[in-house]
């Protein structure tokens, strides 16, 4: 590269995005191999591929933990995170999305998109993550391009545009065929490189028939191709290139690739694609954190302060590994750096860029940078790191409120006292994880995002800290609504102790809201000052801890302070924060209350024949089905199914399909909860 050429512009910083079994995986492997990283293929089935280098993934042959890992393609350095692909661990995949600059999403050629799919899509567009796609699988009996690309435009809804056409299908999947240069990349049996051959005689009507539709198509998506194409009737491959770019980097669109990991065909391709259309740290917007209530941004510049967001903790019985994204300034080893959050100094002793479970020790980290820090003690998931000089707090990634949780118990007396800082560290490494006590009978409760998280945990407490436990049932985390609502509930907080009392008047409207919870005021006259007001929603949002049908969190209502009154001496924020408690406590009680049950969408795929079996267990689980449909000689089932009934669900399906049935569950929210539920 020449020197006046900024190095961040050779830096992609992405994520490999996809539902469980996609091939997400094999994608990654199989990048590590084209770039040279790695000079033997690993597969999933054997438990030999790079990144899924835990126990737990290697046995059941699935991606648990985002695993970073760092090649170099064509000039440029790319920084990969291969995410879980499993519902349970969407929020493994919005840690890493916060800090990614872009991704590919995978799909499978016969499945196309699927509901894990769709969810780690949607969670992309909340980050603004420009994407491309590939559509994994291309040698599967059944896969279809096309069909593939229609679900993607259908359930997704960004424009896809196809610049490939596949040379041959199934079995005989050899190559693609490249829309934007017209020529065919073909790959020989046990051949890891693409030979360049001319378009074949028989493909190559097609082929101009759809370089013509991606022409139309990205000219009426890009107003510098719209102004070639009226004026030529064409596009130029550097002029579709570069319309390309802007419409995967705005969002506009995406760029659909093809190909099979599994058989080394179409990486090379797609890394192609990676390094022209997925941006670079520069070409991302500058990171914007406050600091004292401003807003500030801070570019992309070694030179600017350092500021880095902490995305992952690895807390091993030898040390912590903290995985970071710098975003401004450089950090070198041996620097003392400010934690935002806790308000406390660090010190970075050493500074590792990341190969999976490997790594290797490099004096410094520039903006751009996603590399592992050996020394800090206290920063976790979400920590901005920065410069002691120039603090800033950047927001970090969501955290999802666990639905399923399970009682944990040292199964030795002489472990318990081991159990408490074991179950903190898991804790530490995964914040959707949550650790308490239960009031009511002391028992150590373990809450996570599904049954196979808790399991996972569990197991991990077996094998890392060799500590055995017993496990209670799972239950799900209910919640309670607002059925039918009061109007003009009177609430007087008096209280007089000696000296100065409290006094607070307030009158309030309780109703039914979809979801969430709404706070205004409708007092006029100023009866009840503004400090006063936000005092009493501070209390009513106290007060959503616990509702009255057994304690469970409050959601779906909104609240009106309609009147109020004050003392001239005894009124204070304190007396309005318990007067707003206290009365949507007691307004909670005069309502109609619902409990509320989580519930899921669920997709099963069994054989044809198996279907009826399937829908009337479905039924008997309170199933609701939205719809069927037939992929590749297998039914696709869908219903919205309660999370409660789904415990042991996989043993039953298995038995009820000779083992050739699966299914996969997406969160979709809360609804209604029977006054008792069946037993089946």
């Amino acid at each position: 590269m020449r020197n006046d050429v900024n190095p961040l512009t050779a830096v992609r910083n992405l994520g490999i995005l996809a539902h469980v079994d996609a091939g997400k995986t094999t994608v990654t492997e199989r990048i590590l191999y084209a770039t040279g990283t790695i000079h033997r293929r690993g597969e999933v089935h054997d438990g030999t591929t790079v990144t899924d280098f835990d126990p737990q993934e290697r046995d059941r042959g699935i991606t648990i933990f985002a695993a970073a890992v760092s090649c170099a393609w064509d000039g440029h350095r790319i920084n990969l995170i291969d995410t879980p692909g499993h519902v349970d661990f969407a929020d493994e995949v919005e840690r890493s999305l916060r800090v990614l600059d872009g991704a590919i999403a995978v799909f499978d050629a016969v499945a196309g998109v699927e509901p894990q799919s769709e969810s780690v899509w949607r969670q992309a567009d909340r980050h603004g993550v420009p994407r491309i796609a590939f559509v994994n699988k291309m040698d599967r009996a059944g896969a279809d391009l096309d069909t593939a690309v229609a679900s993607i435009r259908e359930r997704l809804h960004p424009a896809p545009l196809v610049v490939q056409l596949p040379v041959g299908a199934e079995d005989g999947f050899t190559g693609v065929v490249d829309l934007l240069r017209l020529r065919a990349l073909v790959w020989s049996d046990g051949g890891d490189t693409a030979g360049a051959v001319p378009v074949p005689e028989d493909l190559r009507e097609e082929a101009l028939r759809r370089r013509r539709l991606l022409e139309e198509a990205v000219a009426e998506l890009h107003p510098g191709a719209l102004e070639e194409f009226v004026e030529r009737e064409t596009l130029s491959a550097g002029t579709l290139a570069g319309a390309l770019r802007d419409l995967t980097r705005s969002g506009d669109a995406v760029v659909v690739l093809c190909g099979s990991a599994y058989r080394n065909r179409g990486i090379e391709p797609l890394l192609d694609a990676v390094v022209a259309y997925l941006p670079s740290p520069l070409d991302v917007p500058a990171v914007r954190g406050t600091h004292d209530g401003a807003a500030q941004e801070r570019a992309a510049d070694p030179q600017a302060p350092f500021v880095g967001l902490v995305f992952k903790v690895n807390a091993t019985p030898t040390g912590r590994l903290t995985y970071l994204r710098v975003y401004s300034g450089t950090i070198e080893k041996g620097d003392t750096v400010w934690d935002a959050g806790t308000r406390r100094t660090e010190r970075v002793g050493r500074i590792l860029r990341v190969q999976a479970d490997r790594h290797a020790r490099v004096d410094r980290a520039v903006a751009g940078d996603i590399v592992a820090v050996v020394g800090l003690k206290s920063a976790r998931a979400g920590s901005t790191l920065c410069a002691s000089g120039a603090p800033l707090v950047l927001e970090p990634p969501g955290v999802t409120e666990p639905v399923v949780s399970v009682a944990v118990e040292a199964r030795r007396s002489t472990d318990t006292d081991r159990l408490a800082p074991a179950l903190a560290r898991l804790a530490e490494e995964d914040p959707s994880l949550v650790v308490r006590t239960d009031p009511e009978t002391g028992q150590t409760v373990l809450s996570g995002m599904g049954e196979l998280h808790l399991e996972v945990a569990v197991e991990k407490l077996r094998l890392v800290q060799r500590l055995e436990v017993n496990v209670g049932r799972p239950r799900v985390s209910h919640r309670e609504t607002v059925g039918r609502g009061v109007s003009g509930f009177v609430f007087r907080h008096v209280k007089q102790d000696g000296g100065a009392g409290q006094f607070a008047h307030v009158v309030l409207d309780v109703e039914p809201l979809r979801d969430g919870f709404e706070f205004r005021s409708a007092v006029v006259g100023g009866r009840v000052p503004q400090e006063y007001v936000r005092a009493v929603e501070a209390g009513c949002r106290d007060a959503l801890a616990e509702g009255p049908l057994g304690g469970h969190p409050v959601t779906g209502l909104r609240v009106t302070l309609t009147d109020g009154a004050t003392h001239v001496k005894d009124s204070s924020d304190t007396a309005f924060r318990t007067a707003g408690r206290l009365g949507l406590r007691e307004a909670l009680r005069a309502c109609v209350m619902l409990l509320l049950e989580p519930v899921v969408e669920v997709a099963v795929t069994v054989p044809e024949d198996a279907v009826g079996g399937v829908l009337g267990d479905l039924a008997a689980r309170r199933g609701r089905v939205s719809g069927s449909a037939v992929r590749g000689g297998s039914a696709v089932v869908t219903a919205i199914v309660p999370l409660a009934e789904l415990f042991g669900y996989a043993t039953r399906l298995r038995s009820r399909t000779q083992g050739r049935g699966t299914f996969t569950a997406r969160p979709t929210g809360y609804a209604p909860a029977p006054a008792v539920t069946p037993a089946r």
